[in-house]
């Protein structure tokens, strides 16, 4: 659960801080994906793109630091 104190009456700080926490947790994805119906093949295709796309970053990342 997301929860942003306001002080003296800043609303407008609290608003900006609620939206990067929102972002880094990943709602709006989430909310992006779920506002229509996701067939199961099309869910599968879809988590198997991400893993694709995380383990190719993760390699990425790896040669930099190794200098591969």
């Amino acid at each position: 659960m997301v929860q942003v104190t306001v002080n003296s009456n800043n609303v407008d700080q609290a608003l900006k801080i609620l939206k990067k926490k929102m972002q880094r947790e990943g709602l709006f994805r989430e909310m992006k994906l779920r506002r229509f119906h996701e067939k199961p093949s099309e869910a599968k295709a879809r988590r198997k793109a991400e893993a694709v796309r995380r383990s190719r970053k993760q390699l990425r990342k790896r040669l930099d630091t190794e200098g591969f």
